[in-house]
This record gives structure tokens, sequence and C-alpha cells, in this order.
């Protein structure tokens, strides 16, 4: 499975020090976390909230320790806000990353997102206008052809709790978008959430996937996040989600990697699992995930 040249192994930042509630993990520095990374074996990382906003310093110690910077997260809200904003914005996050030589920038539509706040993620979704839907497409297609333009992959990250979501919502912004330009990154875990089968869509879209994103969940934990209306915060700080391998099997990782090696897919796989640090170890789960993947994928 996969060759060996054409497949990446990392982890996000994410794990030890959480983007959305930084009081998670906050003992946690960007150094040691660079170091652990390596220790564990993997080959990367993303830039997290940690990274200094000096691009030479995370280039001076990603390279200490021979570990690439994959790419980052962007925020975006393409569909309520003015472009000129957006792209002025998105443009110093590519330049940044091209000078790491990175290989993908993941936007996310933040407009009317519920898993910033205290609203349940298992409620009303929000939605958007046809003229917002023709606002965010066009939106990306100047940003990919942007990306583009630096050797960066615009990747979309569809996300639960937010306008991307469903299977439909997902399929509409593809194909509704230049597949130059824009790419995806697949989320098992927010796939899953959404009821969509990842083997599936990735035999369907598989040609579309710039990066992956591996989560797992435990089903245990999630069934009581919905009963008690959980958001997306309280999910992570009860420790809902879980590294690739870890969870009972609602995420089926041996089915998902088989569909994209049949799809050929080639690039990073990163292990993103939004644990709560002060209940699962990162050095430890980083260490369980790498055992597993290894194992899985001989990588």
């Amino acid at each position: 499975m996969f060759e060996h040249n054409k497949i990446f192994i990392g982890i996000s930042p994410i794990n030890w020090t959480n983007d959305d509630m930084p009081f998670l993990g906050s003992t946690n520095n960007f150094e040691q976390i660079l170091s652990e990374i390596a220790l564990t074996g993997y080959s990367g990382t993303e830039i997290g909230i940690t990274f200094p906003q000096s691009i030479d310093k995370i280039h001076y110690h990603a390279t200490l320790r021979n570990l690439k910077i994959a790419g980052k997260w962007f925020n975006a809200y393409l569909a309520t806000m003015p472009y000129a904003q957006i792209e002025q914005q998105f443009k110093a996050e590519i330049m940044q990353l091209q000078a790491v030589n990175a290989s993908y920038i993941n936007v996310c539509e933040m407009s009317y997102n519920l898993f910033r706040g205290d609203n349940s993620m298992f409620g009303e979704k929000p939605a958007l206008s046809e003229k917002q839907w023709q606002n965010l497409c066009t939106g990306l297609n100047k940003l990919g052809k942007l990306a583009h333009k630096h050797n960066i992959k615009l990747c979309y990250h569809h996300h639960i709790g937010t306008v991307v979501q469903t299977e439909e919502e997902i399929s509409f912004l593809l194909n509704h978008t230049e597949e130059r330009y824009v790419h995806l990154c697949l989320d098992t875990a927010d796939l899953t959430l959404a009821n969509i089968d990842p083997v599936q869509f990735i035999l369907k879209y598989g040609k579309r996937i710039g990066n992956v994103h591996l989560k797992d969940i435990y089903s245990e934990k999630m069934i009581e996040a919905q009963k008690n209306n959980y958001s997306f915060r309280q999910a992570i700080r009860h420790n809902c989600f879980t590294v690739p391998g870890d969870g009972n099997g609602y995420v089926n990782f041996q089915k998902i990697f088989q569909a994209l090696n049949d799809t050929a897919y080639s690039g990073w796989l990163i292990v993103e699992a939004e644990q709560n640090p002060e209940i699962a170890n990162p050095f430890e789960y980083a260490l369980k995930a790498r055992y597993y993947l290894s194992a899985m994928l001989d990588l």
C-alpha cells in the first residue's frame, strides 16, 4: 500500500495546544512540541498557535529537527466579508508558507460557524444564501489561483458546525470551484460525524484531495456529547476525539487507507486528534498513532 516516496506522515501541534482554546496545553512550548514530534518519528507538522511569528525561527527549529512544515489553517470569511480584505491576509500567509517550502494551506469558511462558540455542534447548522455561495466559490477560485502561483495547494477543510459540512455542501463546493486551484482537506472525523461514508467519498472525489487529517472518535463519548448537546469545544474538553486506531472502529482507517491507495493519493497524512492534552498526554498519543500508522501502512 502507498509508494513510500509519495506519502508523508505528520502530526498537528493542535494535539499539544488547542488553537481554539490555548489554555489547553498552554505549558507546551513551541520547541518542546517540535522535539516531541521529531522524537516520535513524524516527518513534519503544521504551523500552530504556539509557533513564533518569525518564519525564519520556525524554519530554523524545524530544520534542526529534520522536520518539514506541511501547511497551516486559514480562517476565511469569503461569504460575508469583502474579498480584498481576505486576499490581503491570505497572501501574507502564502508568502510565509512558500518561505518554508510548505505544501498546502487549509481554508475553512468561518462565517456563522457553530464550533467557535457555545452552541451545540449537533444543533441546526448554519447555511448560506445563493449569493453567499457564489461569493465563497468565486473567492476560493481566486485564492486558489494565487496559492498555485506560489506552488501552494489551497485545500478546503469541510468541518462539522460550519456552512460546508454535509455531503451535499462539500460536493456543491467542489463542483463549483476549479479543480486546478481548489483541493480538499479530507478530515476523517468530520466526514464521519456528518454521516458521510469516507470510503465512498474518497472513491468519488479522490482526485480533489490535497491532504488528509486523521482523527478518530470515541463513539461512546460522542453519543454522550450528542445526548448533552455539547459544543465542539466541549467535545474536545471531554476528550471525544482521539488519534487514529485508538477508537472502537467507528472510523474504519483500514478501508480509508485502501480507498486513498486505490485513488492514487499522494501527499501528507496528518494526525490531528484534537484531544484534551490534560487528559491525553500528547507525546504518548503521538507515539501510539505513529506505531499504528507504521503497522498499518509500512511507512
